[in-house]
């Protein structure tokens, strides 16, 4: 499912909202799709437990000689401009959760960074019937959960029939094993053994069964009393925080830093049959903007930074004397855009639409789109805020996913006289103020939400609110902190315009369904619609439903292609630019295997603190 920016362990992953579009990189054993990954959690200090870690792990590696004991122990430390909103993984709609979620929990399979071919992970193998619509996955029997209870096919069960399609919660994965409005049906064999069967084929089937597992001892009480939606919530001591993953929270402080110390049951070994992970703690540092993100990395305080264009130059030309190195992993797996709440749903406790009907009025109507879009200045957002290092975007796949990227769509190149034009056959006029006004003598005024802390939209919202304003569109910039503007997006509704970021779904297109389809829980501009407000989102809907079931691979470009271009043509998402995947990370640390797909951090096990 696709995140805000959101975006992710590397496997399935949805799509999230991306709280820093200045960060390009994850810590993810699933990294989602995605990307989201441009949005980091916070990190924690916690001293106490690195010498523990040390002795550990230390006495685990001195088990096995052919690994070296200086492997063991270290920590990475990295920052993230806002705190997680929740620890709970399945209603995570944010990467502000799902930072620390993908650290803590895992899936049946993993999806590998380097060819996107699909591993066991949680499953050691699995079968699957000739027709494709029952499958047997045959689970690991040396799984425990970080509390030391072992992991078991109770678990899977639950975490789908219990949670994904609990329909009283809202969870985002429910999208993405959805189809055509059926339901997979997931049974216990016996205790390592689950069997799913398919009311359909499901081309990313394997891709999807990346989705984080979670304990039924730790939550099924939770379920049972209809606590769940609210459960591990940031208040939540860390130790009840329980995954199989290979760390575990063990501190949190707010608006301070995140602590994760390895997790001492964890299954995976290293080449030689050692234990992992190799680093003691894993530390997010909660900072008010990415400026100080890049101070802290400068002074040494941090180990990783995702850069944006703009500080390019000054690292680049540092990094041959310094300790660091600059990794460029091409075009961001996610996406950027300015939205507009098209939400005509009525308030139950108002009566009311969650907006004045003549701003729906503007924002439902798709010409009015298409002239913000046609004032989008992309060449310029390129040249003063990414210093040239990005892309133009204006496709709802980002160009690095060249398996289904469609460059043939409508491009709208900056052109503000096009867009007065189209303004003033929607039947906008400007007053005696130069404002624009509505032909009801509505003045063309709205809000214009960005997330606080990220210095590369704060800048591209002011160059969009300039041009606007040149139109005569009255534009109030205001910033909200990470979380609260998340909860207007998918609570209450209260917004009129918002530049945010996806992380970009994954592997697969299917993994955005959360966002694309109708009913979708992060269908920004209306979300969880019963049935499609109009006819484009009715084909979309349409589109996901074959394409998830077509197993030909050309076949499944043609019909994503088609979504491409609907979106392009109705703009509900107006694009800006993708960012160049740039990080910078300390040369202390060994086994980095960048990927574009997985980041610098995939295999966040493996890592060491060079001795």
């Amino acid at each position: 499912m696709v995140s805000w920016y959101g975006l992710f362990i590397y496997e399935k992953r949805q799509c999230k909202l991306g709280d820093n579009p200045d960060k390009h990189e994850k810590i993810s054993m699933r990294f989602s799709q995605s990307a989201l990954w441009a949005n980091f959690v916070s990190a924690k200090f916690g001293f106490i437990f690195l010498g523990i870690g040390l002795i550990t792990f230390t006495l685990c590696a001195a088990e096995n000689s052919r690994v070296p004991v200086s492997r063991y122990g270290g920590q990475l430390v990295m920052a993230t401009t806002s705190d997680p909103k929740s620890f709970n993984d399945i209603v995570a709609k944010e990467t502000s959760t799902s930072d620390v979620t993908e650290l803590i929990f895992e899936g049946l399979t993993r999806t590998n960074p380097f060819d996107l071919s699909v591993g066991p992970n949680l499953a050691q193998h699995w079968t699957v019937t000739e027709d494709g619509l029952q499958w047997i996955f045959y689970l690991r029997k040396d799984v425990r959960w970080n509390d030391g209870v072992p992991f078991t096919a109770n678990d899977v069960v639950f975490t789908f029939n219990d949670l994904i399609y609990n329909p009283d919660i809202p969870s985002s994965s429910r999208d993405m094993f959805t189809i055509e409005k059926k339901i997979f049906k997931v049974e216990k064999i016996d205790d390592y053994t689950v069997r799913f069967t398919l009311p359909t084929k499901f081309a990313p089937f394997l891709n999807s069964m990346g989705q984080s597992i979670l304990p039924k001892h730790k939550l099924a009480r939770a379920v049972q009393d209809k606590k769940f939606n609210f459960f591990w919530g940031i208040d939540t001591p860390p130790q009840e925080i329980v995954g199989t993953g290979p760390f575990r929270l063990t501190e949190y402080h707010p608006g301070e830093r995140l602590v994760f110390e390895g997790n001492p049951y964890y299954w995976k070994k290293g080449a030689q049959g050692e234990k992992l992970p190799y680093l003691s703690r894993i530390i997010y540092l909660i900072v008010q903007n990415t400026d100080t993100m890049l101070l802290k990395f400068m002074d040494g305080e941090i180990d990783y930074v995702g850069l944006q264009g703009t500080d390019y130059p000054l690292l680049k030309a540092k990094e041959a004397h310094s300790n660091f190195k600059i990794f460029d992993l091409g075009p961001d797996m996610g996406t950027n855009f300015l939205v507009f709440n098209e939400n005509i749903s009525v308030d139950p406790q108002t009566q009311k639409t969650r907006i004045p009907a003549y701003k729906l009025k503007w924002f439902t109507n798709p010409d009015f789109r298409r002239a913000v879009a046609y004032a989008v200045d992309k060449k310029r957002i390129l040249e003063i805020v990414l210093n040239g290092l990005g892309y133009e975007q204006y496709s709802a796949i980002s160009e690095a996913r060249k398996d289904f990227y469609n460059p043939h769509v409508q491009h709208y190149e900056f052109n503000l006289e096009q867009a007065a034009e189209i303004l003033k056959k929607a039947g906008f006029t400007k007053n005696n103020n130069g404002i624009l006004q509505d032909a009801d003598g509505n003045k063309l005024e709205f809000n214009l939400f960005t997330n606080s802390g990220a210095t590369e939209r704060i800048q591209i919202a002011g160059i969009i609110r300039r041009d606007l304003e040149s139109l005569g569109m009255k534009v109030n910039f205001q910033l909200l902190e990470f979380n609260t503007l998340v909860s207007k997006l998918t609570g209450s509704y209260d917004w009129d315009a918002i530049i945010l970021g996806l992380t970009g779904g994954g592997s697969d297109p299917h993994f955005g369904n959360n966002v694309w389809m109708s009913s979708g829980q992060l269908h920004m501009w209306y979300p969880a619609q019963k049935e499609p407000a109009t006819a484009w989102e009715k084909r979309i809907d349409e589109i996901f439903n074959a394409g998830v079931q077509e197993l030909d691979q050309k076949k499944r470009k043609v019909l994503y292609d088609e979504y491409q271009e609907i979106v392009a043509d109705q703009a509900p998402f107006i694009y800006t630019v993708l960012n160049a995947r740039l990080a910078a990370v300390r040369n202390k640390f060994g086994n980095l295997k960048p990927t574009a797909f997985g980041g610098v951090f995939h295999n966040i096990e493996e890592i060491f603190v060079k001795k």
